[in-house]
């Protein structure tokens, strides 16, 4: 009984953290620390599912559960993070139509929502993806915000509000991706080539970032590497990954 409940305590975790991401963007204003609790769920949300493949206790409950928790955390939890990044710039600058430009990033838990929903009762879906999984979607803004990224002027925050139409219409789509769950029965290059070239880029895209902050003396550059790694998935799975593979 001990061992079944690990995987949801995980799972509830990650739900925790979409809860406390809210918190900070209302309560206190603090979009970065908003950001971080946001990672923190993500990371528990790829550590649940391994769990419970791991102490081979996979449920129907747990898969709900899961479902439920990235909705907030990667769909509700970046919506608020996103608001308040472009809401001050745009009533500063007097734009009248501030509800429209944002409208991307509200509707995005919808967006999330439905996509986790049909993920749900997609039997396709079981070792690839069909759209851009959400907690992908949400590490593009997440990116974003820890690199310290301020849209400094309409033109900017038209272009963050394209950029959220586009990941929007990303998670719904049927565009063919791959996933990154690990088999520990097939370990070898022939059955992984597509997602060891994907941690060979994602490696070298942080080096850059490093590099760069480096070079700039900020540090928070390095962030940057998130957005730029999902950009880096989504070309790599049109690239090589076959759409009869997510049959």
């Amino acid at each position: 009984m001990i061992k079944r409940a690990i995987p949801n305590l995980i799972t509830l975790g990650n739900l925790f953290c979409g809860v406390e991401s809210v918190y900070c963007c209302l309560a206190i204003g603090n979009p970065r620390l908003a950001a971080l609790w946001i990672c923190a769920g993500i990371f528990l949300d790829f550590f649940d599912g391994l769990t419970a493949r791991l102490l081979k206790v996979p449920s129907e409950l747990g898969k709900q559960l899961d479902s439920l928790a990235d909705v907030v955390t990667s769909g509700v939890a970046p919506a608020f993070l996103m608001v308040s990044m472009v809401e001050v710039p745009l009533r500063e600058g007097g734009f009248p139509a501030v509800g429209l430009v944002m409208l991307p990033f509200v509707l995005e838990p919808l967006f999330a929502a439905y996509r986790l929903a049909k993920f749900n009762i997609d039997a396709r879906q079981g070792h690839s993806f069909r759209g851009l999984p959400v907690p992908s979607a949400a590490l593009i803004w997440v990116g974003l915000s820890l690199a310290g990224f301020a849209p400094a002027n309409l033109a900017v925050i038209i272009v963050l509000s394209l950029l959220g139409w586009a990941v929007d219409v990303l998670m719904v789509s049927q565009v063919p991706l791959f996933s990154l769950k690990v088999d520990f029965h097939h370990m070898g290059w022939r059955d992984n080539r597509v997602q060891y070239l994907f941690l060979i880029g994602c490696a070298v895209l942080f080096a850059v970032a490093v590099a760069m902050a480096a070079w700039q003396g900020y540090s928070r550059i390095v962030w940057l590497a998130l957005p730029a790694c999902i950009l880096w998935y989504i070309l790599l799975s049109l690239l090589m990954w076959h759409p009869n593979h997510a049959e």
